[in-house]
C-alpha cells in the first residue's frame, strides 16, 4: 500500500471556512501523539525511513494505538511512500518491546486534528505543538500505476481550497520539530 500525500502551510480557519462552502465531510476531531524511535542498525534520517507509535484520542471515541513503518519517499514531487501500520492493544508493552530491542525514542509529535473528506480524499487540517497549521490532502493506492493520478487528484484538492501545490512540504512532522 503507498500512501499519497501533499502537505502545505496553512491558515486552518480560512481552510475551514472553504471546506464548509465545498460541503466537505466531517470525519471528526482526533488528537494523536507520535512517538518516533530510531533504530540500531540503520540511521532512520539517511535512509528516509521511519518507525513510530501513535497514540490517538478521538473526541468521540475510543484510543487507538497503531504501529507504522513508513518507507522511504518514491518520487521527488509528494510525500508518496509505502507505508505498513497495524493497531497494537498496549503502546506502553510495543515501547518496551522495541527498546529491548535496541530501538531509542527519538522524539513525540502532538498534533490536533481535524478530519474531512473531499472528492475522494482526506483533507486533514493539522495545529501542530511547536511547528505549526499545515493542510494534508491524502489517499492510499494499491501499487505504483496509480500514484501519478491519486497526486494529481490530490493537487486539484488542494487548489480546490485556495492552496498551491508548489507550495507543498515534503519535510515531515518530526523533521519540522528537530529544525525548529
Amino acid at each position: 500500500m503507498y500512501e499519497v500525500e501533499v502537505k502545505v502551510s496553512a491558515d486552518l480557519k480560512a481552510v475551514c471556512d472553504r471546506l464548509a462552502a465545498l460541503e466537505a465531510r466531517s470525519l471528526g476531531r482526533v488528537v494523536q501523539i507520535d512517538t518516533y524511535y530510531d533504530a540500531p542498525h540503520r540511521e532512520f534520517p539517511e535512509t528516509d525511513e521511519a518507525l513510530r507509535i501513535r497514540e490517538e484520542r478521538p473526541a468521540d471515541g475510543a484510543d487507538e494505538t497503531r504501529i507504522t513503518y513508513k518507507g522511504p519517499l518514491v518520487d521527488d514531487e509528494s510525500k508518496t511512500r509505502q507505508e505498513i501500520e497495524t493497531a497494537v492493544r498496549d503502546g506502553e508493552k510495543f515501547d518496551s518491546i522495541l527498546t529491548n530491542l535496541g530501538f531509542e525514542p527519538a522524539a513525540t509529535v502532538r498534533k490536533e486534528r481535524d478530519r474531512y473528506s473531499l472528492e475522494g480524499y482526506t483533507v486533514t487540517l493539522d495545529a501542530v505543538d511547536d511547528v505549526g497549521e499545515y493542510v494534508e490532502v491524502e489517499t492510499e493506492v494499491a501499487d505504483e500505476a496509480a500514484l501519478e493520478s491519486a497526486r494529481d487528484g490530490a493537487y486539484d484538492v488542494l487548489e480546490s481550497l485556495g492552496l498551491d501545490p508548489d507550495d507543498q512540504i515534503r519535510t515531515s512532522y518530526l523533521g519540522l520539530l528537530l529544525a525548529s
